[in-house]
Formats: structure tokens, C-alpha cells, sequence
């Protein structure tokens, strides 16, 4: 058996999205920005793919720009925004546990001479509303706060900080990175007072390589890379027609009806979460209230390196991450996320992110467990000789 648990990295795409786009690459493959037949072809495409997304964000076509992925789309919403409001303010405020997609492009803004406030985070990997509402001064622009984390799965009160934040300022721009919560959670933007959003295709049983960043047509916003002016001159470049129609059809085929496949993921991650308590000196460092997605298990095998487990479980077929895919690889690289909700270093050095899609089956998750009540024993008797 094969069991593939490192969703939160990327999934499986959808055969109906993978064979719509062969269609437009092997067949209608032209260029939208073509004036003939083709071009035409391909424009049409783009359109479908527009109404789509637009339809089931309840947002104008006009407000989507598509890019090469989240990281991407994280970029041009701070970068973009942060430059082209800065005669407003220089100040910013974001959260301690954000992707590094945003954490890295907050970093890059301080060296540019914007001020960045970072939200803590509780046990829970939760803000609190009065940290946000204390830290909005006259001088603050942006707030980027993430829907789910990528590590833990925690969820930050997306909906209530977006009513403070109006309320204090109806100027302040809100963005929010949905790239791990979108197509578990509807999640409509212009209801929740959200300016900017970040999605990305591979998350979501997409394609790879195609990403969305819904922008308020009211938000000021300049570009961050320069050629032929599509995308109303926010995003230069060939537009990405089989990437853009993949990912709506995913999008198509999960959001208006996700209620099912959410509860099925609840159970699985409540059955496999109670299964796991029974392994000695194992911490559950995800939230298993309504604080925690769907879709996320992140635990803690206390006297086990991450990577041996994660090794050991390899050799049979199982796959899961050690953290995030991002920051995989990295020496002497430990979870800010772990680090912000008070784990300390053998906790941190000894966490496993199992997470689940779709495709994920309870079958699946008993021969995960069966394998790590056979293998912990004998890993953790032969780390500790």
C-alpha cells in the first residue's frame, strides 16, 4: 500500500483538471493575447476560468490576477500594496507564524524602510484581536494575517479581524494568505472585508505552477514585474491558460458542495489524532477544537528525530513532512510556527505534519498507525543506546 500524507506540501490533481488542460495545451494551445482564431480559442478558456472562480468568490472578474503560484501572489499583494500606498504609511502589521512566503516579503519591506509588527500567537497558534487592535496606529497601511496555517493547521479569526480592522480604519487593507484553507473553507472576500487574497492551484487538487491573488479593484497596487502589461498591467507575462483552467476546475469541482468532503476530513483527522495519544510521549501540536483545519495533524514523537520517522515510514510506503515543504532541507532550520506556540527543542526537532486530501482513506491511516506502533519502539530503543 502506498499512503500519501503530506497533502500540505501539494496534491494529486483532479484527472477532469489534468485533461482539460492537455486539451489546451495539445489542441486549443494559443496565445489569448492573438487576435485570430486561436487566440480567441484560448481567451475563451480564460473566460471560463474567470467566471468560475469569480462566481464561487462572489467577487468582478476584473479583481482576479493570476500568477505562478501563492508565493508569487504573496509578493505582488505586499510588495505591491506596500509601495504604492506608502506616502500613507510605512507601518505593517502581520503574525509571527505566517508562511514564509509572507514572512520572507515582510523581512524584505523592513530593509526597504517599512515597519513591521508581528502579532504573537497563543498555545493554540491563535492571535488575539486586542494585539491587533493595539498595534493599528495612523501609520499602518497593510495587515496580512494567514486563514490556516500550513504547519499545525491552526485558523486565525479571519472574519473578526476583518470587522476591527474596518471599524478602526475602513482605509487599512487586509490581506489574507488562503493558500492552505481555500477549498476546505468557503471563504468569500468581499463579506469578510478581506482586500486582497492569495490562492495556489497545487493546494487544491490543481495543477502546479498557477496561483490567484483576488485584488479589491478599489486597492492601489503596483506591479512588481514588467513586460506587455496583461492582467491590466498588475501581472506581465504569457498568461498561464492550462494552469488558470486546471485550477478553476478544481475550484469548480469543490466549491460550491465541500460540506461532505470537510466532514470526512474531520473524522479522519479526529480518529487518527485519538489514535496517536495512544503512542507513548507523543504531543499533538494541532488544535483539535473548532481553532483547527480540517486536514492537518502535526505531532510530536518526544525522543525521535523528525527525519528518522519520517525516513523509517518512507521504507514503507508512507509518505508524510517534517515541517514545511518550504523550508525542507534547510541545516539548523527550526519551525518558527513550533517555536511561537512554546514548543521547545526536542518537541520542535521531533515534529511530524500528516495531512489529508480528498483521496486520504480511513484503510490509509490504520496501516500508518499499525506502521508506527510496530516501528516507534525499536527507533526510539535505538536512538536512546
Amino acid at each position: 500500500m502506498e499512503v500519501y500524507l503530506d497533502n500540505s506540501a501539494t496534491t494529486k490533481c483532479f484527472p477532469e483538471a489534468a485533461e482539460l488542460m492537455k486539451k489546451v495545451m495539445c489542441e486549443d494551445y494559443g496565445n489569448p493575447s492573438s487576435m485570430h482564431r486561436k487566440g480567441i480559442q484560448a481567451e475563451n478558456y480564460l473566460r471560463y476560468a474567470k467566471n468560475i472562480i469569480a462566481h464561487n468568490l462572489k467577487v468582478n472578474e476584473k479583481e482576479l490576477i493570476f500568477t505562478s503560484g501563492g508565493t508569487e501572489a504573496n509578493n505582488l499583494a505586499l510588495v505591491g500594496c506596500a509601495f504604492a500606498n506608502a506616502r500613507a504609511g510605512r507601518h505593517l502589521i502581520t503574525t509571527a507564524i505566517e508562511h514564509p512566503a509572507v514572512g520572507q516579503t515582510m523581512n524584505y519591506l523592513e530593509q526597504e524602510g517599512f515597519r513591521v509588527t508581528y502579532l504573537p500567537v497563543g498555545k493554540n497558534g491563535v492571535i488575539n484581536l486586542s494585539d491587533l487592535e493595539q498595534a493599528i496606529n495612523h501609520d499602518t497601511i497593510l495587515v496580512s494575517i494567514m486563514h490556516t496555517n500550513n504547519e499545525t493547521g491552526s485558523l486565525q479569526p479571519v472574519i473578526e479581524a476583518g470587522l476591527l480592522i474596518k471599524k478602526l480604519n475602513p482605509q487599512l487593507i487586509f490581506h489574507v494568505d488562503a493558500v492552505q484553507g481555500f477549498c476546505k473553507y468557503q471563504i468569500y472576500p468581499k463579506r469578510m472585508n478581506i482586500d486582497l487574497l492569495t490562492v495556489s492551484g497545487h493546494k487544491i487538487h490543481g495543477p502546479k505552477g498557477v496561483g490567484l491573488l483576488y485584488a479589491d479593484e478599489k486597492v492601489k497596487i503596483n506591479p512588481i514585474s514588467f513586460g506587455g502589461n496583461q492582467q491590466r498591467g498588475l501581472r506581465s507575462g504569457t498568461i498561464n491558460v492550462p494552469g488558470i483552467t486546471g485550477m478553476a476546475k478544481a475550484i469548480e469541482m469543490q466549491y460550491p458542495n465541500m460540506a461532505g468532503d470537510i466532514d470526512k476530513l474531520y473524522e479522519l483527522k479526529y480518529y487518527f489524532s485519538d489514535a496517536l495519544k495512544r503512542i507513548p510521549e507523543v504531543i499533538i501540536n494541532s488544535p483539535l477544537d473548532g481553532n483547527g483545519a480540517p486536514h492537518i495533524v502535526n505531532a510530536s514523537f518526544i525522543g525521535i528525530k523528525s527525519e528518522v520517522l519520517l525516513h523509517a515510514l518512507e521504507e514503507e510506503n508512507i509518505y508524510v513532512s517534517a515541517g514545511s515543504a518550504c523550508s525542507a532541507g534547510k541545516t539548523n532550520h527550526q519551525s518558527a510556527t513550533l517555536k511561537a506556540i512554546g514548543l521547545n527543542k526536542e518537541a520542535i526537532e521531533s515534529a511530524i505534519r500528516f495531512s489529508f486530501s480528498h483521496y486520504t482513506t480511513m484503510a490509509e491511516l490504520n496501516y500508518t498507525l499499525q506502521t508506527m506502533y510496530d516501528k516507534i519502539p525499536m527507533l526510539r530503543k535505538y536512538v536512546r543506546k
